[in-house]
Order: C-alpha cells, then sequence, then structure tokens
C-alpha cells in the first residue's frame, strides 16, 4: 500500500489495476484510512460507507483477477455530493430539513456508475440544497479551500472538491446549477465538468432548480473527468489522445464575464490565453450584449423555481435553516407563474441569439470565478459581503447555465483561478478534446512548491522559480506544500503583454508596469481590439493586419 496512490489520477489508477500493480481492496482499504486520519475529514465528507466500499471493491478485485473488467475505472474508488441518492445511506444536501433522509433506492446515475465499477467511499458535504456557490454550510460543516483553510472552498460541491483536493478521494461526482461543480473545482486547482441539462438523469438526485440542474464530475485531469463522465452514463469514453489546439477558434466573452475581475483571476486568464495561443489556437473577442440581459433573468428564473420545489418544506420548519439561503429561498416568493414563463421565453430566444453568435467558435473562454475564495469568517458576520461575494463567484459560471451549454473548467498560473471553456449543448465529447489540448498547453506555469499560495494573507513572498517550471502536483498540494510564487508574472504573446496606443498595436514587457485586476486584462486583450489576428501557429508567431490611422478602435 503506498501514499503515491492519493496523489495519482483516477486514470492512472485504473491503469495500475489494469496491469496487477494494484489491487482494489487495498486501494479502498487505504483511502477509508487516510479518511479516517485525516484531520478534516469530518469537515469534508458527511458520512463514509466503509461497507459498500468494501464490497465493491471485493468485486472489482475479482473481475481484475479474471480479466473482466468494466471499464478503465473498474475498481477506482469516488466520492459523491450529499444530494445523490444512496440506498441504506443518509442523503441530507447539506440541510437539517432532510436529516435522517434514507433512500431505498441509488439514484440513476449512482447506479450506473457503480455498474461501470466505480466504488463509493462516501458522501461529501456542500451548500445547504445546493443553493450558494461560496460552499458555506454552518448548519453542517464547512470545508476548507486547498490554498487558504480561512476562506471557503467555493460550492455547492465544497465537498466534492476538497475530498479531491486534499487527497481523500482520487474523483468525485457533484452537481451544477449555476456553477457548483467548476467553482469549487477551480477554487481548488482541480478540473470540472458541467454536462449540459438533461444529458444525465437526474432521478434520485435531490434538485434545486430542475430546469437547470446537472451532474458532473470534478477530478485532476481532463483524462478524469472524460472517464467518470463515460461510467456515469455507462458508454465508451472518447478518444482524448491526439487532440491539438492547432487550427482551434477560441472566443473571449467580453460582455460580462470581464466586469470587476479582481488580480488573481485577471493574470491567471490572461495568462491562459496567451499558452492557448502559442500552442495555436486562434483567439478572437466576443461581444454578445443580450448576455446582460439574460443575466437580469436569473432571480425569476431560478429562485422562482427553487421556491415553488421547497416552499413547503421549508416554511414547515424555516428555524432550521441558515438564514442567508432561507432568504434567498423566499426571494422566489415574490414571482408569479406569469413572470417565469415570460423569463423563459425571452430566456429560449437568447439563446438562439448565442448560438448564431457563438456558432464559428469552437470554443468561449472566460475565468471561471472573478474573485479568489472569499474569507469564511467574514462572510458569516458581515450580511453585504455575503451577497457581493456569492453573487461574483456565481456570475461568470451560470453564463454557462443560463445559455444551456457544457463548460469545462482548468487550473490556471495561478491558485484558486480557471479557465473556463464552453461549448454548445451535448458537445461534451468534443468539449474534452479541447479541454485535454488546453490542459497540455497549460501545464508548465512556474509555479513553486516551496513558495505561499497566498502573498499577504500571513507568509512573505518567496523568490521567483526558474521560468517555465512544471505545475504543483497534486502530490505537493495535498501534502502541505500549497505554495504559489507570488512573483511569477503572467505570459503575454512570447511573453509580452499587448496593448494598443493610437490605433496600433505596441509591445509593452512584462514588469513592475503591470495594471492589477480587470484594467490588467483589458490592457491585454486591446491586442485583440486594435489588431485583427489572422493565424496563430503552434510557435506562437502570428500576422496581424493594424487598422488604419483613422478607424477608431471600436
Amino acid at each position: 500500500m503506498g501514499s503515491r496512490w492519493f496523489h495519482m489520477t483516477a486514470a492512472d489508477l485504473g491503469r495500475d489495476i489494469e496491469r496487477g500493480r494494484i489491487n482494489p481492496v487495498e486501494l479502498a482499504e487505504g483511502f477509508l484510512e487516510r479518511i479516517a486520519d485525516h484531520p478534516l475529514s469530518t469537515r469534508i465528507y458527511a458520512r463514509t460507507t466503509e461497507a459498500r466500499a468494501r464490497a465493491e471493491a471485493m468485486a472489482a478485485a475479482s473481475r481484475a483477477r479474471s480479466g473482466f473488467r468494466k471499464g478503465p475505472l473498474d475498481g477506482v474508488p469516488v466520492s459523491w455530493k450529499d444530494l445523490f441518492d444512496t440506498a441504506g445511506t443518509a442523503t441530507e444536501a447539506g440541510s437539517a430539513l432532510l436529516q435522517g433522509r434514507v433512500p431505498a433506492r441509488d439514484a440513476e446515475v449512482v447506479e450506473t456508475a457503480t455498474l461501470s465499477g466505480l466504488v463509493c467511499l462516501g458522501k461529501t458535504h456542500m451548500s445547504e440544497l445546493a443553493f450558494s456557490g461560496l460552499g458555506l454550510n454552518p448548519v453542517t460543516a464547512t470545508p476548507p479551500c486547498l490554498n487558504d483553510e480561512r476562506a471557503v472552498p467555493g460550492g455547492s460541491s465544497s465537498g466534492a472538491a476538497t475530498s479531491v483536493a486534499y487527497g481523500l478521494a482520487p474523483a468525485a461526482l457533484g452537481s451544477d446549477t449555476g456553477g457548483s461543480v467548476r467553482i469549487p473545482a477551480a477554487w481548488n486547482d482541480l478540473v470540472g465538468l458541467k454536462t449540459t441539462a438533461g444529458r444525465l438523469p437526474l432521478r434520485g438526485v435531490v434538485p434545486l432548480c430542475e430546469s437547470f440542474d446537472t451532474a458532473g464530475p470534478l477530478a485532476h485531469s481532463v483524462e478524469d473527468c472524460a472517464l467518470l463522465l463515460a461510467a456515469m452514463e455507462g458508454r465508451r469514453p472518447p478518444v482524448l489522445s491526439g487532440a491539438t489546439l492547432a487550427g482551434a477558434r477560441l472566443a473571449v466573452l467580453e460582455t460580462v464575464a470581464l466586469d470587476d475581475l479582481r488580480e488573481g483571476p485577471a493574470l491567471g486568464f490572461q495568462d491562459a490565453c496567451a499558452r492557448l495561443a502559442r500552442a495555436g489556437a486562434r483567439i478572437e473577442r466576443l461581444a454578445f450584449p443580450p448576455l446582460s440581459e439574460a443575466m437580469g433573468l436569473t432571480t425569476i428564473l431560478f429562485t422562482a423555481e427553487a421556491w415553488g420545489i421547497w416552499r413547503d418544506r421549508i416554511e414547515a420548519a424555516p428555524e432550521k435553516m441558515f438564514p442567508r439561503i432561507l432568504e434567498r429561498f423566499r426571494v422566489g416568493a415574490a414571482f408569479s407563474a406569469a413572470d417565469h414563463v415570460a423569463a423563459w421565453r425571452r430566456l429560449r430566444q437568447i439563446r438562439r441569439e448565442w448560438a448564431e453568435a457563438a456558432a464559428g467558435f469552437d470554443a468561449v473562454l472566460v475565468p471561471t470565478a472573478p474573485i479568489l475564495p472569499p474569507d469564511a469568517r467574514r462572510l458569516m458576520t458581515d450580511q453585504d459581503y455575503y451577497v457581493t461575494e456569492n453573487l461574483l463567484a456565481l456570475r461568470n459560471t451560470r453564463i454557462g447555465n443560463l445559455m444551456g451549454l457544457c463548460a469545462l473548467t482548468l487550473p490556471t498560473s495561478q491558485p484558486s483561478c480557471g479557465l473556463s471553456l464552453m461549448a454548445p449543448p451535448g458537445e461534451e465529447d468534443r468539449l474534452l478534446r479541447l479541454g485535454a489540448a488546453g490542459e497540455l498547453a497549460l501545464r508548465c506555469t512556474g509555479l513553486d512548491p516551496a513558495a505561499p499560495r497566498h502573498p499577504g494573507r500571513g507568509s512573505p513572498a518567496a523568490p521567483s522559480p526558474p521560468a517555465m517550471a512544471r505545475r504543483q502536483t497534486p502530490s505537493a498540494a495535498r501534502d502541505g506544500q500549497k505554495s504559489h510564487n507570488p512573483n511569477d508574472q503572467p505570459l503575454g504573446m512570447d511573453g509580452k503583454f499587448w496593448t494598443a496606443a493610437s490605433g496600433a498595436a505596441i509591445v509593452t514587457q512584462t514588469g513592475a508596469d503591470q495594471i492589477p485586476g480587470q484594467r490588467q486584462i483589458w490592457r491585454f486583450l486591446s491586442g485583440f481590439r486594435t489588431c485583427r489576428i489572422m493565424r496563430f501557429r503552434a510557435c506562437g508567431n502570428f500576422s496581424m493586419r493594424t487598422p488604419p490611422a483613422a478607424s477608431p478602435s471600436p
């Protein structure tokens, strides 16, 4: 039994089971022991399922010995968010309203994943009834954030993300209604996949807003997410080998998604876009003004439906709820059925307009979240701070839910800052191939495993590491080396930032003149504003056309 198991991807564990190097029973026992011994495990797992895990692992070991494994993840342990029904084990969705709720049958996706050979380690903590993007839950537990244990981990799949980030599960299954897979994945430096609404069956999944609810994986790699989605569907996984960014056409969404962008997310997004371009992607800019109107419909669309689902249960015992969550639900009472129908009619029209506007792109890029994980203690004491940070946390991810898309978040060079790729509904396989190529392009990020990950939060800055150092591995993070080089400068095109002056493209070297936050990202992207980018090659060179001097920047 080796500690290296806790730092391996789910795919690598599956390959070692196939080769006979790992016994699924020993693997499950290793993770169960680690969960039992870990000082933070009670803040991550609501409950473990030891008997089930051992039985499923024994069956997987028998299949491995006989050469009849059910799939590439047969025998690999996973955690499940505590809103997926598990037969004979409490499923309470992070709420005292559901305390003692023990389903008699697995959720349909749990059944399918079990038939694919996944081993259930247990149920993970979550935001109450999945109605927050922060992961703060004083009713049950608030898991820690990998990069700052004083901060919230993101939600609502908070325990799902941290079970993987802290090495208490190789992978996790969560849900996403407005960002609940992607936010905690990004804030804990993981990969997270939001599936298209309706792709995975939700029978036996505690609902929040059934029109937008989806299920999806959180893991260390794009490959893991692809394999987990296939296991949840009971099908063959997509082929990711040979994936490339050469010729890919990507759009940076400039409407809404770049507003109020704070420094860390801006730096991570800028660096990620530059790396994708150098890997061969053609990056352009996309303005979509109707998105602002769609964002204004979110309260009607999400809250009214959530209130309709939960009103009777909530009003029977409102004192059992976290007041911040109770208030969010009750907002839905203000809307009529006519309001809700009209909002949906308008949203469907905006979705059609989005499909036309984004039709020429392989994916649309946004920062996964415009903010870093907020301080948990302040969220409990400052209501205005809670409301502001929760809305900002969910803002960019909600774009994918509103437009009915599938979306994938990847870690960037900045801790707790993700890059999201959004693709048309039902295009998960194509998105995963694009994500696999993007993951490779983002891999070298200059992280220093000996430096503090969040300068300014009680730790002094560390010197810069050698250029192009390999990204910090999951094992380093989970063994306490949760660190980041604060002096690592984001790379622009060929190590430079792009900006514009007097209608011409100019190059500014990185260094002390960098502008933080939103101004920083606009400065970077302004090159795309003043130059028509004709082509990117894999080497990072490109040709450009400078507009005439008389033509102002749009």
